[in-house]
């Protein structure tokens, strides 16, 4: 079993338990707008009965996390997924679905956590992923993860800008993505930014 260990957050595997809040979160239509999508029509059973089958058959090519507060709250959902084996790259994505926790550091602190996990452990020579062009508190955050702009693109009839960070890159500044999640630790939520974070995932269970 994979958990891992941020400064404000935990990472730990998907469960059943989780389902009722992913569903909520599906539903929302602000929450939909940032992911690209649009809100889950489905009723709960249909969409519980998807989740668990998801769980017995995972995705090949992607991992799945629950974001969890360091007091066992689960706020969120962060992954890796489309895994390239010959290029050794993935795309990421990240929902903080609780309001109470956007802008609060915890996506930050989950996008960190989960990029370390990817090129130390993993060893992926390439993470990326897509924000919508109007998001650009999304973008800010993202940059501060240490992605960096690659081009505009269109995906889902909507343009998207394509972000990137590399192993090497990385490297060179986990150090002080680790001292910065140390750093924010012990900040206050209420003193930071609301800033909500959500990236376009491929649909599934797990979306949210």
């Amino acid at each position: 079993m994979v958990q891992l260990q941020g400064a404000r957050i935990v990472l730990r595997e998907k469960r059943v338990e989780d389902a009722e809040r992913d569903y909520i979160w599906r539903c929302d239509p602000e929450i939909a707008r940032l992911d690209a999508t649009y809100p889950l029509t489905m009723n709960y059973e249909r969409y519980l009965k998807m989740f668990q089958d998801q769980l017995r058959y995972p995705t090949p090519g992607s991992q799945h996390f629950a974001i969890e507060t360091q007091d066992g709250k689960f706020i969120g959902n962060c992954m890796y997924y489309d895994l390239d084996t010959l290029n050794m790259e993935a795309e990421l994505g990240i929902v903080i679905g609780d309001r109470e926790y956007w802008g609060n550091t915890y996506g930050y602190d989950a996008v960190t956590t989960l990029l370390d996990y990817a090129f130390s452990q993993k060893n992926l020579k390439r993470v990326y992923l897509h924000t919508l062009d109007w998001n650009k508190r999304a973008q800010k955050c993202f940059t501060r993860c240490g992605f960096a702009p690659v081009k505009m693109v269109r995906r889902f009839s909507q343009d998207f800008l394509l972000m990137e960070v590399r192993r090497d890159d990385w490297l060179a500044t986990a150090e002080g993505h680790l001292e910065a999640r140390c750093l924010y630790k012990d900040t206050a939520p209420e003193s930071q930014s609301r800033t909500p974070v959500s990236e376009p995932r491929p649909p599934s269970a797990f979306s949210r």
